[in-house]
């Protein structure tokens, strides 16, 4: 293969955001319509508790967002950016069309999910990288465009997620038997090959983006041992979701290393980057906690809706239809899609007045948001009939939680573009990750809280334990707001340091 040449710019920033953005649609596409019927198919098809459930599934999404601190790695020093976000973009393929496969043995729903692990560990840092490249220098534009790549995700997610439950429902329907599970997981599948089919056709508006090894010819060697780790990794991954003692060994482990490695970079590091670096661990642990919150999405909140929700929507006493209760986690992709633009207008707006909040008071306000929208979930009962609560709980807990994800998460990137020097940017998405997979764990952790018995089946005696469980949610997120607001001053003069040096 000949060497790939990064020529100067001829293509513009928003024809080569486009791209990206694109492929990461069809990446979340087969994503979340994997999560929106993980739990339920545990649960519902395979028997397991909620318990292990809840667990199981917390330990695959810590590895799913653990592995990127490898592959923003591999990224940057070992096959290129661009090719490493493609060739994860191919393992994901792989890892959907095998929970196509229609078994129940659980050692083979693992060793998928372990391919989903290895793919998602190669595209997502470095497709964010991507676009950190496609705007270096500038700010604002930085901001808007993390904050649109954020919808990206949710446009994706919205499609698969009212689309798998309802796929798996008609297919079963109409069918007979439990063919229509892996029938929805196939789906996830052909969602990448539209994405891979979308680079191959646009590859030319990311021709000049990428990092060194972009610019050398691919060197099989290199790739031989990026496939056969990938290999090994899968199969550790397996290992850890079947052995849960194992699996929070992982996470706590890979935590306090991530957090080594921060501390020695920091103190490694030029005088004119430490500002920067200091401001990025501190945000970064705030996003632990706001994670711990987002898992519940897929765990608790999921449950809830299985259990203790009317699926009857009505509008002024209309009825309008009846929701699969996997789709009401397509909620937050829906109002993600309504407040995303809105968010970006508003920061580039205030970036050309000179009025911008600070991304630090973005994470306070988020966390504020996030409290009242579990609030919204803790009071439930008070609109509950026979232990059915009203849709519109639902639907307006997701609104306000979704716009402190935006807040928190949705900036998430933006801060290690703004923050982090270019050199370590693919390892520092990466850590990003990391952080995100520990708190996806703990938040598995906190869902079992709420954890049902098997034989526990009456709505009216399930609910109070998911009411209690989001109050205190709600409790949590108003001291993580206190907690944001306390590091404000720091983060302050942080950045401030940080931008006389920059």
């Amino acid at each position: 293969m000949k060497p790939e040449t990064l020529p100067s710019r001829t293509v513009s920033p928003t024809r080569s955001f486009m791209t990206l953005v694109l492929i990461e649609l069809w990446e979340r596409f087969g994503y979340y319509g994997m999560q929106a019927l993980i739990v339920y198919y545990m649960v519902q098809r395979l028997g397991f508790n909620d318990e292990r459930a809840n667990l199981v599934w917390s330990a695959a999404a810590a590895l799913i967002y653990v592995a990127p601190a490898i592959g923003g790695w591999i990224g940057d020093k070992v096959l290129g950016t661009k090719r490493t976000a493609v060739l994860g973009a191919m393992i994901l393929t792989v890892g959907y069309a095998l929970m196509a496969v229609p078994t129940e043995n659980t050692w083979f729903l693992f060793c998928a999910l372990g391919v989903v692990v290895v793919g998602n560990g190669l595209f997502k840092p470095n497709n964010a990288n991507l676009v950190r490249k496609n705007y270096e220098g500038d700010d604002s534009k930085i901001d808007s465009a993390f904050t649109i790549y954020y919808m990206s995700v949710n446009v994706g997610s919205t499609f698969s997620m009212l689309a798998t439950p309802w796929i798996k429902d008609y297919v079963n329907a109409t069918y007979g038997g439990e063919l229509g599970w892996h029938v929805a997981f196939a789906v996830c599948s052909v969602g990448l090959v539209l994405g891979l089919f979308n680079v191959a056709l646009m590859r030319h508006t990311i021709h000049h983006l990428g990092s060194p090894p972009d610019r050398a010819p691919l060197d099989y060697g290199k790739l031989a041992m990026v496939l056969g780790g990938g290999v090994i990794v899968a199969g550790a991954s397996a290992v850890i979701l079947e052995y849960q003692a194992l699996a929070r060994a992982f996470v706590y482990i890979a935590g306090i290393v991530v957090l080594g490695i921060f501390v020695h970079l920091i103190r490694k590091s030029a005088a004119s980057e430490r500002s920067g670096l200091i401001a990025a661990l501190v945000l970064t642990l705030q996003t632990v906690f706001f994670f711990i919150f987002y898992q519940q999405m897929s765990t608790s909140l999921s449950l809830f809706a299985l259990r203790n929700v009317d699926l009857d929507f009505s509008l002024f006493g209309m009825h309008l239809f009846d929701w699969s209760p996997a789709q009401f986690q397509a909620l937050n992709a829906i109002w993600i899609m309504v407040l995303s633009p809105v968010l970006a207008w508003i920061y580039t707006r205030a970036g050309k007045s000179g009025k911008d909040l600070s991304i630090a008071a973005k994470f306070a306000l988020g966390f504020s948001v996030v409290a009242v929208g579990f609030f919204i979930y803790g009071v439930a009962g008070q609109f509950a009939v026979g232990g059915k609560t009203s849709s519109w709980i639902m639907i307006w807990g997701y609104g306000f939680y979704s716009l402190g994800e935006l807040l928190v998460s949705g900036l998430g990137l933006a801060m290690i573009a703004r923050y982090v020097p270019e050199r370590m940017s693919g390892f520092m998405m990466g850590a990003y990750y990391v952080g995100t997979g520990i708190s996806q764990y703990l938040g598995g952790v906190v869902a079992n809280y709420a954890s049902v018995p098997q034989n526990l089946v009456d709505p009216v005696q399930t609910l109070p334990i998911y009411t209690s469980l989001f109050n205190k949610l709600g409790m949590g997120a108003v001291a993580c707001t206190l907690l944001a607001l306390a590091v404000l001053p720091l983060l302050r003069k942080l950045t401030a340091v940080h931008q006389s040096h920059s």
